[in-house]
């Protein structure tokens, strides 16, 4: 049987290239310092703001949706004589 060594074409080694480089950059300790900021900042500012929002929203809508159907809260009304 004959074995033939399979030299990396140049597509191969440019990938090769890229992916060093892609790992180089995402355990860089400034890059992954400036990711989690950006990321605490986007949670903080963005994000729970607008779930905090969307979810009094939400509750507001289920509340009024209610009271339409069942009317509003407190003692019935007294009989009309």
């Amino acid at each position: 049987m004959i074995y033939v060594a399979s030299v990396p074409s140049g597509e191969q080694r440019a990938r090769a290239a890229v992916s060093e480089q892609t790992q180089d950059r995402t355990h860089d300790p400034l890059r992954r310092r400036r990711m989690e900021i950006f990321a605490f900042l986007f949670l903080t500012v963005f994000l729970i703001p607008a779930l905090a929002v969307a979810t009094v929203g939400g509750y507001g809508l289920a509340v009024w949706v209610y009271q339409m159907i069942a009317g509003p809260p407190g003692p019935p009304a007294p009989p009309a004589s």
